[in-house]
């Protein structure tokens, strides 16, 4: 079976990959668990963070966006001092403010899903550039959710959550994920 070249013999990263990765995801509670991992991983592997992902599912009540939302000093000390997790101040402080204004978008927009669907009208994108790491797409996206007042959601962190959650799907050619999840 051909896997994607990024993939490496790791039994969770092929899980990963085969089940998970490049699948569209409309559902706001997966949205936001991948959303917060994926602003945990920036500057770090992506494998560091599926290693984790229990022990943040655990630390992050399950990843409910509305307990994070609530978040205060004691519980933000409490993750400062769980060494399961990634330990970066900035990222959980960002975490928690995150959390709040992705609940601002729900309201807003009915669902964090439409808010970011409504940038493709509900199409998967298939296109990539070789090498690329952020698109226009990203980068509006990105700026989007910088001006509403998130952090850690640069271009290069938002292009790996729209691949993550299948609004590009960009298994390699010869993958059988893209030669599976292909619409014809």
């Amino acid at each position: 079976m051909h896997r994607c070249s990024w993939v490496n013999d790791d039994p969770l990263y092929i899980d990963y990959h085969d089940h998970e990765w490049g699948k569209p995801v409309y559902d706001d509670q997966k949205l936001y668990e991948m959303f917060l991992l994926e602003t945990f991983q920036a500057g770090l592997s992506w494998i560091t963070i599926l290693h984790k992902r229990e022990a943040f599912k655990e630390a992050f009540d399950q990843f409910d966006v509305n307990k994070i939302a609530m978040y205060d000093d004691c519980k933000i000390n409490e993750l400062m001092n769980n060494p399961k997790i990634i330990r970066n101040s900035r990222k959980i402080k960002a975490a928690v403010k995150n959390a709040q204004i992705f609940i601002e978008i729900q309201k807003e927009y009915g669902s964090f899903s439409k808010y970011l669907w409504a940038y493709t009208n509900d199409k998967i994108i298939y296109e990539k550039k070789e090498n690329e790491t952020t698109s226009t797409l990203s980068d509006q996206i990105s700026k989007d959710l910088k001006k509403k007042g998130m952090s850690f959601v640069g271009s290069i962190t938002i292009y790996s959550y729209l691949e993550a959650i299948g609004i590009y799907n960009h298994h390699d050619r010869n993958c059988f994920g893209a030669l599976n999840n292909r619409v014809l």
